[in-house]
């Protein structure tokens, strides 16, 4: 069965004072069938993370378009995107005031599979359906003790230290990435990156029925809206991308 791609990216400021996030789908200059999707969440002061999550953007691109398969693998590909990134974000910190950091999520459709890597406590998705089939694991204090039994998923979105980051862009240490794949794609297939502006706000079940039940721009909207509507005022900045692998119309040529 042939399939296609429907994609959406989004952006919300929330109730704070500055975008700090980032997201972009890319499409490869030269090799049709082939797309990247990049989400950060930067941190650090005024304009500091919104620098730093530019960055990620920017060496995303920049190495993407260079992407070379025949002498490079997706891995290859994903972990230079985050650790030279961190590199130049690190720098920063030495030509001004600030102290950037930044999530990182990066996701990579070629030749018909999916590889994503990241780093920090923005999220990947993979739904298969409405069923949740996959999720990366929060680089965070309270992800921690949770993966330990210590918290469960309630007490992570009330922890007083719920913020805190065990690996980002940017910091002393050297970026913690994990990995992640699927080699058969089927028709209902669909990942959300996003941030924690959105995803503190939902279930895994609800995430993947929404996704599922709607088209791409449509479930963007219908989620932002509702991590909005439960925000109670104090909402993060929002940014998610999605991509749903759908059944191809039978007159259709496109493809994955």
């Amino acid at each position: 069965m042939p399939i296609t791609v429907e994609t959406c990216v989004a952006r919300h400021l929330g109730d704070r004072k500055e975008q700090q996030d980032r997201v972009a789908l890319f499409g490869h200059p030269t090799r049709p069938g082939m797309m990247l999707a990049v989400l950060a969440d930067g941190m650090g002061g005024h304009s500091g993370g919104a620098m730093a999550a530019e960055q990620v953007m920017l060496k995303a691109k920049q190495n993407f378009e260079a992407f070379a398969p025949k002498q490079e693998s997706p891995l290859h590909l994903l972990e230079s995107v985050v650790n030279e990134a961190h590199t130049v974000i690190r720098l920063t910190r030495f030509t001004s005031e600030q102290d950037p950091h930044s999530t990182a999520v990066v996701f990579l459709l070629h030749q018909g599979k999916t590889y994503w890597a990241h780093c920090g406590d923005s999220r990947i998705y993979h739904f298969r359906g409405a069923d949740a089939i996959a999720r990366s694991a929060d680089h965070s204090l309270v992800g921690e003790l949770q993966r330990k039994g210590l918290l469960d998923e309630a007490g992570t979105l009330s922890h007083p230290q719920r913020n805190v980051l065990l690996s980002c862009l940017g910091s002393d240490r050297e970026p913690r990435i994990e990995h992640g794949r699927c080699d058969e794609l089927l028709a209902g297939d669909s990942f959300l990156l996003c941030s924690d502006g959105l995803w503190a706000y939902f279930s895994d079940a609800e995430l993947a029925g929404t996704i599922h039940a709607l088209p791409a721009r449509e479930a963007a909207q219908s989620l932002i809206d509702r991590a909005r509507a439960r925000s109670g005022g104090v909402g993060d900045n929002i940014s998610l991308a999605i991509i749903k692998f759908v059944e191809a119309p039978a007159n259709g040529s496109g493809g994955a």
